[in-house]
């Protein structure tokens, strides 16, 4: 930076941003952002992420709050389509998931939005995040008659996920969803 060096210059492909943000170097990253690294710029191995999906993704609630702060915007799509609040819901299950999935729904993420026609609460029904799917809830999410199908289907694919099913659609019959439980 100080040798005139573009702050977005890739290197191998990759910037210091995303190599910042990927291993959680989150002083790194406000110095970045602070010379001028664009929070919106390609990440990622293939440049297939965004910073703020990246964060998400590796459950890195400070450094996401410092990439919105910047101008990162929480319904950015990456380059492969994902929905930053997809990423989130969609991490293995990590300490720092639900403090992500709330700052993005506080920043203005719409909870709404769809990934090959489900709603960010269908997608974690779907992959049997419980707490995730309990949260989404809490926020708004809308108990849909298709999460509840969801729900049963996964009960009749993954017979071991039966009692994490079975809490979902306790979840989604008390949020509201139509329908019964068809275990």
């Amino acid at each position: 930076m100080g040798e005139g060096v573009p702050v977005d210059t890739c290197g191998g492909g990759r910037t210091a941003l995303d190599l910042a943000v990927r291993h959680g170097h989150d002083d790194l990253v406000r110095l970045l952002l602070e010379a001028g690294a664009d929070p919106e710029q390609q990440a990622g191995e293939y440049g297939e992420l965004t910073p703020l999906a990246q964060a998400a993704m590796h459950s890195r609630t400070e450094i996401a709050r410092v990439l919105l702060d910047a101008g990162a915007h929480p319904d950015t799509r990456c380059r492969i389509g994902f929905p930053l609040l997809f990423a989130a819901t969609s991490a293995v299950p990590a300490p720092n998931c639900p403090e992500i999935v709330d700052l993005l729904l506080d920043r203005g993420a719409d909870i709404t939005q769809r990934l090959r026609d489900l709603t960010t609460l269908e997608w974690a029904v779907w992959f049997g995040q419980v707490d995730m799917v309990r949260q989404l809830l809490r926020r708004g999410a809308d108990p849909s008659a298709k999460a509840l199908d969801l729900a049963n289907e996964r009960i009749r694919r993954h017979p071991d996920a039966r009692q994490d099913c079975e809490h979902v659609i306790e979840a989604l019959l008390a949020a509201g969803a139509p329908g019964a439980a068809t275990p």
